[in-house]
């Protein structure tokens, strides 16, 4: 069984900093490219930013220059690296992890992804 889980959420004030936190594991589980997604209340969910092992990354206009994807050399962890935080960033952040082969174009589609972690809230308030 696949355990993908989140960390790091929290409630920061706008202009602060976030580092979310993903490992994905299981038993002979091995993973080719995972994600970062969000979903804000009454919005649909949105691919952030996204990371394949052998190359490509894709990022979210929305949060260019603000968020990092970075992956952990040889495991099946990544980090989402966030400055700047501004209130429209306040979401629940799901953590998805593929099996399969993506192309690049297909980094940021959900279907992409079999694996998901339950999510991690972020909220940005003063």
């Amino acid at each position: 069984q696949v355990q993908v889980v989140e960390s790091g959420g929290g409630l920061v004030q706008p202009g602060g900093s976030l580092r979310l936190s993903c490992t994905a594991s299981g038993r002979a589980f091995s993973s080719s490219a995972m994600a970062w997604f969000r979903q804000a209340p009454g919005k649909e969910r949105e691919c952030v930013a996204s990371i394949r092992w052998r190359g490509g990354t894709f990022v979210d206009k929305s949060v260019k220059g603000r968020f990092t994807v970075a992956r952990d050399n040889g495991k099946n962890t990544i980090y989402l690296q966030m400055n700047n935080l501004k209130p429209e960033d306040t979401a629940a952040y799901y953590c998805a992890a593929s099996t399969g082969s993506p192309i690049l174009s297909s980094l940021s589609d959900a279907s992409t992804y079999n694996h998901w972690g339950p999510g991690t809230q972020v909220t940005v308030s003063s």
